[in-house]
């Protein structure tokens, strides 16, 4: 889970811009005590691009079970910003 600011940095956005996201609907998150908190999952379907390519279901998970990003839309996202 991420927290608006971490995501704000992940996207190179203003927090304002994730949390606007948010009320909109177009990000999902859930909402413990007074901070959103957003699945990383979410946060990648935001970014998906149907022309990524399909990751292998061994490669999914780290080794604790946890997903993983999608690296190439993290990489994607990081060569577009600059």
């Amino acid at each position: 889970m991420l927290t608006v600011p971490e995501v704000a940095r992940l996207v190179g956005r203003d927090p304002e811009t994730v949390r606007r996201w948010i009320r909109s609907g177009r990000l999902p998150a859930r909402k413990i005590g007074t901070q959103h908190v957003i699945e990383e999952a979410d946060l990648e379907a935001l970014y998906a691009d149907p022309d990524d390519p399909p990751v292998p279901e061994a490669l999914r998970y780290f080794a604790s079970g946890r997903e993983q990003p999608n690296w190439a839309a993290v990489i994607r996202r990081q060569r577009d910003s600059h």
